[in-house]
């Protein structure tokens, strides 16, 4: 599962049945630096990706999705679908490990 953030919405003329009830996002992964910071600011052109989502989110959401074979597991039927958002998130704790000393 991976965090990210939800810039923009994609629109498609004809969808399948088993998309009903949902909508597609333009979605870019959040990096650690970013979790660390608490920021999201753009990452280079062609990081973004297209999540589906029937759980409600919107634009500036920040929320989990899962991928790939993962991502197909959320449907009844099998239905082709690369990436599903899982989760919205209300809040965002982020503590990284410490980095551990190297004796020398």
């Amino acid at each position: 599962m991976k965090i990210g953030h939800i810039i923009g919405r994609v629109t498609f003329g004809h969808k399948l049945d088993a998309y009903k009830g949902g909508r597609f996002f333009l979605v870019m992964p959040a990096t650690r630096e970013q979790l660390e910071r608490g920021g999201y600011e753009p990452l280079p052109k062609g990081n973004s990706l297209v999540v589906y989502d029937d759980l409600g989110a919107d634009l500036g959401d920040c929320i989990a999705f899962s991928e790939g074979g993962e991502a197909c597991m959320a449907f009844c039927e099998e239905t082709p679908v690369d990436a599903y958002n899982c989760m919205i998130l209300d809040k965002l704790h982020y503590t990284p490990p410490a980095l551990e000393k190297t004796h020398e």
